[in-house]
């Protein structure tokens, strides 16, 4: 550890993950850099949890959250996990280049994890520098808190750093460290990493472990692992309906980037469309589209069947009883997807009550939109401009079209739509706009 004279007092930590068994994790502190320097830092976000910066300065951040200074309390590790990569068992994995420094409770009483991100090698490094560039730590810091200003479960920015060093990619780049906040880094890799070494005691410690942590209600259930695995299925579900409901993908759904407790997590390649094309990927190395914005649903589901057959020892007493209750599980997800999605898209379209003929509106919408090359979200910010009866603003969102008549159809079944709503036009606008006003600010940022 560095020296007492180094370490300064942040919050009180208290660090659950470090008290599991130590196969769990590889313990080691990050790797100092030469001259960080502190480029952003979340005020708020701070305050929320709990952290004690009074006498703090900038200079001091800087080399708290570049890993140079561990602070008091934190026990800094790398966790263990593997995962499916592209649908290919991967094996060991871990945190390569990130390293907890431990965990503090929230002013909501709520567990959260604070991790840098490009603080150096760990064991599980696997030849990488363990470094981060400066790009996609500011891309991570952008998104993420978009993510959550959109209502979007999310992992959180704190700090963003400058190391002062450069680091080697296909060019030298500057090196950057980012920290980075989450409920919990527990994915479904880490459970397929102790099934696959058929670790059974392991899979049940860290069942138990994410009960009490994210799924407290499901200790109280006749099944507690079902329970638990029906959380993180509804967690899920409800999740990548968001991810479509903003036309946001994630580029690489590894199961090692499928959270346990429901939030978006590693952004990598990832992306919110502009042009909107269903089939669109973002990842250089998808080339077959696995990873596609309209397979983000089934891949979601496909991961958490993987953490189903993770705990299947523990979901009955016999083989036909536990996977009668994966099943179970893994099929009620598609149910409560749909009508998560269906809810979010009419909420966009400015529809309060569910009726029937909404999801074939919708639809026809999104097909117009690939057919006419129109841009996902100016769309719907387009449709939050109109009123119920036609007027100047209509030119403006027919534009948005290569073929502008082709829309009017559409407008004409809308509008006859909304008038089995109550809500005054001004109403409507106001909650319509809501669903995309952190996003378009951040399009606007990562564009510059």
């Amino acid at each position: 550890m560095n020296g007492p004279d180094k370490q300064r007092h942040l919050c009180p930590f208290d660090n659950s993950y470090g008290r599991l068994p130590e196969r769990f994790f590889a313990r080691l502190d990050p790797t100092p850099v030469s001259a960080p320097h502190l480029i952003k830092f979340n005020t708020k976000l701070a305050g929320e949890l709990g952290l004690e910066l009074q006498e703090l300065s900038r200079a001091d951040l800087a080399r708290i959250f570049s890993g140079n200074d561990v602070p008091v309390g934190a026990q800094p590790l790398a966790m263990a996990y593997g995962g499916h990569q592209f649908g290919g068992w991967s094996g060991q994995l871990g945190d390569g280049r990130a390293i907890l420094l431990g965990e503090v409770l929230g002013k909501d009483g709520v567990r959260f994890d604070l991790q840098l991100k490009g603080s150096g090698p760990t064991p599980f490094s696997r030849s990488g520098d363990g470094r981060a560039a400066l790009g996609p730590v500011l891309r991570e810091y952008i998104v993420s808190e978009a993510m959550h200003g959109l209502g979007i479960k999310t992992t959180r920015a704190l700090a963003a750093v400058l190391t002062g060093e450069r680091v080697r990619r296909e060019e030298s780049l500057p090196g950057a460290i980012f920290t980075r906040i989450a409920q919990s880094h527990i994915r479904v890799g880490t459970f397929e990493f102790f099934a696959h070494q058929q670790d059974y005691d392991g899979v049940q410690i860290l069942a138990d472990y994410v009960i009490a942590r994210c799924y407290p209600q499901a200790a109280s259930a006749a099944n507690p692992y079902r329970a638990l695995l029906d959380g993180v299925v509804k967690a899920q579900a409800e999740l990548v309906a968001s991810w479509m409901q903003v036309g946001f993908i994630h580029g690489v759904m590894n199961t090692d980037n499928c959270s346990i407790s429901g939030e978006t997590i590693d952004y990598g390649p990832c992306a919110f469309m502009d042009i909107f094309e269903a089939d669109m990927v973002y990842s250089s190395i998808d080339h077959m589209g696995r990873y596609a914005y309209s397979n983000q649903s089934r891949i979601a589901q496909w991961n958490l069947a993987q953490l189903a057959q993770s705990l299947l020892l523990l979901l009955g007493d016999d083989e036909d009883s536990a996977i009668g209750e994966a099943k179970a599980a893994i099929k009620a997800y598609r149910e409560i997807y749909e009508q998560f999605w269906l809810k979010g898209m009419a909420q966009k379209l400015g529809l309060a009550k569910e009726r029937d003929g909404d999801r074939a509106l919708i639809e026809e919408l999104l097909d117009l939109m690939a057919q006419n090359n129109a841009d996902f979200t100016l769309t719907f910010r387009g449709l939050s401009n109109l009123s119920l009866v036609a007027n100047d603003q209509d030119q403006a969102m027919l534009d948005l079209f290569d073929q502008p008549a082709s829309l009017n159809d559409w407008l004409g079944q809308w509008r006859e739509r909304l008038q089995q709503e109550s809500r005054s036009d001004s109403q409507r606008q106001m909650l319509m706009r809501a669903k995309t006003r952190h996003l378009s600010r951040a399009i606007t940022l990562l564009k510059r």
